[in-house]
């Protein structure tokens, strides 16, 4: 019993040590200064509590909002409209700016691409912009597949968050009662 409480322990250690490693590069309260977009609102992202908070009032704004957001016609801008996004939506900040990185110099075009094509797929369904000139209807195929890809991406993610949640409901709950039954052996 004893041995498996400490392996339960270790492995909580381990995934706790793999996450704080994930996040560390990204946006938090004592390293703001670093990010040359953000570092120009700290003092006002420093007072807002709900921008650090993964609460799930906080987190499933900043998963829907910040994936779309990440998939529309921003790329070079996504940041600020991230931040005023999480400002907005009252998301959290964290989650919203590391969305935005699925856009990439590598990973722009085939993106762009497919949320295109999914675009005029979905706009030739509903018979909507024949009288556009062609520009001009990418432009709206483009931005119509941003945002439906965006939140189908989202709704994955949310059903992930949602799961691991409930996975740490359950882990905890079963530490919890291993620590209560080390506890009554090590009294007896």
């Amino acid at each position: 019993m004893q041995e498996e409480y400490e392996n339960q322990l270790r492995e909580a250690g381990l995934r706790r040590g793999r996450l704080r490693r994930l996040l560390r590069k990204l946006p938090q309260r004592a390293n703001l200064h670093r990010y040359p977009v953000i570092k120009w609102f700290a003092e006002h992202a420093r007072t807002r509590p709900y921008l650090w908070s993964f609460k799930r009032a906080q987190v499933m704004p900043a998963l829907y909002v910040g994936s779309v957001v990440s998939l529309l016609p921003f790329y070079g801008i996504q940041l600020f409209v991230a931040f005023a996004a999480a400002l907005l939506f009252r998301a959290n900040l964290t989650i919203m700016v590391a969305l935005q990185f699925i856009t990439n110099p590598l990973t722009i075009v085939p993106i762009y691409a497919f949320t295109a094509w999914v675009g005029v797929q979905l706009m030739q369904f509903a018979g909507l912009g024949t009288e556009l000139s062609k520009a001009l209807y990418y432009a709206h195929a483009l931005s119509i597949g941003g945002i439906v890809v965006g939140l189908a991406f989202a709704l994955t993610a949310d059903l992930a968050w949602r799961f691991l949640a409930w996975e740490t409901r359950r882990f905890n709950e079963r530490l919890r009662k291993l620590r209560a039954q080390a506890k009554r052996d090590d009294s007896h």
